[in-house]
């Protein structure tokens, strides 16, 4: 079976949110304790104090991270990532009635352009996450999210979340294909594949063919694992996932 190596394997930290929110110190060693090496913070500015002290003391660091940056103030979030030493900023999440029209597609493009503009200037880079919406919008026979990327500037990257991806209605590995090298991170999730977050589970515990989208990816620098939710213990799925996507499942 295939494995993914420590230096590529994340954890989004919005999987274990209650836990950050009560303990950024604990719960950041509870991740380094697993095994992870790299974590995707969300919102990072308001846990940004933590942040910094947990991350080195934990041989952590946190090369990508969620924050808003579409039609954003951005200077203050790009300036704290860089403090944070944060390579690459990656907005989140866009109103779903603007990937209706490609005219509307185009501009939320040329938002993230403007933001990997000044990104540039600091040594970062820009990118942008999916949901399911982005996939769901198919205009004269092109997902949204393709759209999207025929509009942004070479260097703005896109971290596929790959169970959202398929929830939309895409063949996943083919549209891995058709977006190439600017996909330089995958959400690795598994589950039913439905929209009830409930029933996501530890990668490797579901029905959907991770490896087959971490393939269509070779260029994928990071792989990071998330639950937006789970009847189970969070802490124990991203455990599992560790363990699962790196060959040291029992």
């Amino acid at each position: 079976m295939p494995t993914l190596g420590t230096d590529k394997l994340s954890v989004q930290l919005y999987t274990l949110r209650e836990a950050l929110t009560d303990d950024v110190d604990g719960t950041l060693g509870r991740i380094a304790e697993i095994g992870y090496k790299l974590v995707e913070p969300f919102g990072f500015q308001k846990f940004f104090d933590g942040l910094s002290s947990a991350l080195p003391k934990y041989g952590l660091s946190a090369p990508t991270t969620h924050s808003s940056l579409v039609d954003a103030d951005v200077d203050d979030v790009l300036a704290a990532a860089k403090e944070l030493g944060i390579q690459t900023v990656i907005d989140p999440h866009t109103d779903p009635a603007r990937w209706q029209d490609a005219d509307d597609i185009a501009k939320i493009a040329q938002s993230l352009n403007a933001a990997a503009e000044k990104a540039a200037a600091l040594g970062l880079t820009v990118g942008y996450h999916n949901h399911a919406f982005e996939l769901e919008s198919v205009i004269d026979g092109k997902h949204g999210l393709e759209i999207l990327a025929d509009n942004l500037a070479p260097e703005v990257i896109l971290e596929v979340d790959t169970y959202w991806a398929a929830g939309g209605g895409a063949d996943v590995p083919a549209l891995l294909g058709k977006l190439g090298d600017r996909v330089q991170a995958l959400h690795i999730k598994d589950g039913d594949g439905s929209k009830d977050v409930k029933k996501q589970v530890a990668v490797g515990d579901g029905s959907l063919p991770v490896w087959d989208y971490i393939n269509a990816a070779p260029n994928m620098k990071y792989g990071v694992v998330e639950l937006d939710d789970s009847a189970g213990d969070r802490f124990v799925a991203v455990a599992d996932s560790f363990a699962y996507l790196t060959g040291k499942a029992a």
